[in-house]
This record gives structure tokens, C-alpha cells and sequence, in this order.
């Protein structure tokens, strides 16, 4: 079972102002980016320190202040607000190509281990500076990290080894990730729905279950008083708090090819696999119901013989 590596610090960088991310996160969802872009997004900035800061990236959390998707306003079904862009060589328009696009204020939680822990705390707030600065020349889930000031600035914090100490600069994080909310995983979630269900329909399958999750089921409940007068109420399922259907990764669809042999690569280096979007539960929790910094950190699973990709996240292992 994959485990968050180790974590011996935390970085923190507050409130950057991200426009037009993506917001189509796989083939069937849309909203909030994938984990999969801001891990990405971890793996290239620990490229770009490599030689300059000695700091290893373990797991990444994010937290969502302000999500301002672009879509159409007024009425019950949405559409994106498209462009066309840019404008083609004779001047003229160029073709509509479907994008979703969004603007965040986000404040990302990098879990580190590395020598920069053990510098003092001038070194460590230099550091943290750098690492900012690089960060807001970068591209964050295909979106542009807006110019500005937040009010506070990037952090390294050594976590203490004492328990007790700990608890305290965990707390004092919490209080700087608020207001706001992160995404976790639960698809604990998802085998309890796909076990209720199944004990009235026994062939419902797991993707029954996700979407029944992914929606808001209204039910009607009729109750009877002592005169046996009928009456009906409407009540629905949703009270498991902000539970939204994610994607979580990639699946193989065919054999793991050798670096170089399929024409149109990317890169030619490294072995090519077809691969297609795996799906699960998560969940909007607030950054003050949070027990540890393990439970918001999502950290990445590869095993090449199952031909499985994934994002994870240890959120159910602390309830």
C-alpha cells in the first residue's frame, strides 16, 4: 500500500493568484485542476533547484481560497466562456477550440526533507524566497501566476521532532491556510455508497456508485401519524460534506514501450505507455479540521507491472 514518503519540514507559499487554469480536469470531470498538474508542477520545480537549494519535494497540498470558474452567467445549465485566439496570419479569427479556464487564489504546502532544514532561519526565509520567485515565473495547472503581494510571505518551517512542539507549528499552519479549503481523498466513501447500494440492487457496479456521488439524490420519505393521515417529505444524501468526483491518475492500456519507438513522442528517453484516467472521491475539507499535515499532502504511486499512475493522499489514515 503506497505510504507519504518521509517528511522532515514544510514550505509554504500564500496566496498566489492563478489565471486561467484548466479547468477540465479529465475526459469526465471539470471544476477545480487535477492533482496530477500540481504534482507536476512539484517535480519541475525540484528540477529547476537541483544544485541550488538542497531540498527534496515528498508530497504537495493544496488549498483553495477563491475559484472563479469562466463560465457563461444567468440559467441552469453552464458553458464555458471561449475565445479565439490567436489571430491567424491573414488577420482573421481563429477557430474555436474548447477550453475551460479558471481563476484561484490558492496557497500550496510543499512537504520537504533536505539540508536547507538545518540552516538557520534567515537562510531558510531566503530560500523560501527564491523558491517563491520561481514559482511565479511558472505556469500552475496551465494557468498564469498574477503579479502581487500577499500578505504573508513564503515559509520554511523545520517541523520539531517533540511531539508537543510539533502540535504547536501545525496549529500556527492552520491558522495561516484560513479561510480556506482543501481537497483530499476519499473513497472510503465511495465502497460505503457502492455497499448501500448494492444491498438493494446486488449488480450495481462501482461506477454506479461514483456517480450517484458525483450528484445531488433527492428522495421522497413518507410518513404516517396516528390518525394514518400520509404525509411526504424530500430528503437528500448529500451529508457527507463537499464530496466531489475527482480524477486520480492514469491507467495502462497497453504494454510499456521502449524509449524512442513510438512515433510523435514527447520525449524519447523515456519509455511510452497509452494510457486513460482513473477516477475517485474527494472531498472539500477546511484547513482547521485537519489533524496533521499528512492528511492534506498528495504524493504519487507508480508500478509499471499493474500499469498504474497514481495520486494519493493518506487523509482516512488519521480519522
Amino acid at each position: 500500500m503506497p505510504k507519504l514518503p518521509q517528511i522532515d519540514g514544510l514550505l509554504i507559499v500564500p496566496r498566489l493568484r492563478i489565471q486561467n487554469a484548466n479547468a477540465i480536469s479529465s475526459p469526465m470531470t471539470w471544476g477545480f485542476p487535477s492533482m496530477t498538474a500540481f504534482l507536476g508542477l512539484m517535480w519541475k520545480l525540484e528540477r529547476l533547484l537541483a544544485g541550488d537549494i538542497a531540498v527534496v519535494f515528498n508530497g504537495i497540498g493544496v488549498v483553495c481560497h477563491a475559484f472563479e470558474p469562466q463560465v457563461s452567467r444567468g440559467g441552469f445549465t453552464k458553458s464555458f466562456c471561449l475565445t479565439r485566439n490567436p489571430v491567424g496570419k491573414d488577420g482573421g479569427s481563429a477557430s474555436i477550440v474548447e477550453e475551460g479556464r479558471v481563476h484561484l487564489e490558492v496557497t500550496l504546502v510543499f512537504g520537504v526533507v533536505g539540508d536547507i532544514l538545518m540552516a538557520s532561519t534567515t537562510e531558510r526565509e531566503a530560500a523560501a524566497a527564491h523558491i517563491a520567485g520561481l514559482l511565479a515565473r511558472m505556469r500552475v495547472a496551465g494557468g498564469t501566476v498574477l503579479p502581487g503581494v500577499s500578505p504573508r510571505s513564503p515559509q520554511l518551517i523545520a517541523l520539531e521532532e517533540d511531539e508537543e512542539k510539533q502540535a504547536a507549528q501545525i496549529h500556527a499552519v492552520r491558522r495561516m491556510l484560513l479561510p480556506g479549503s482543501c481537497l483530499v481523498e476519499r473513497n472510503d466513501l465511495l465502497e460505503r455508497r457502492h455497499q448501500q447500494l448494492q444491498a438493494t440492487t446486488p449488480a450495481t457496479s462501482r461506477l454506479d456508485a461514483w456517480l450517484d456521488l458525483a450528484r445531488t439524490n433527492w428522495r421522497s420519505v413518507v410518513a404516517q401519524d396516528e390518525n394514518g393521515t400520509e404525509t411526504v417529505t424530500w430528503q437528500h444524501d448529500r451529508t457527507d460534506g463537499w464530496v466531489v468526483p475527482i480524477p486520480l491518475g492514469y491507467a495502462g492500456l497497453a504494454d510499456l514501450e521502449a524509449p524512442g519507438t513510438v512515433l510523435n513522442a514527447r520525449d524519447t528517453t523515456t519509455p511510452f505507455r497509452f494510457v486513460e484516467s482513473i477516477y475517485g472521491i474527494g472531498q472539500w475539507v477546511g484547513a482547521h479540521r485537519l489533524k496533521n499535515m499528512h492528511q492534506m499532502l498528495w504524493y504519487s504511486s507508480a508500478d509499471d507491472a499493474a500499469g498504474m499512475y497514481r495520486c494519493c493522499n493518506d487523509f482516512t489514515q488519521y480519522l
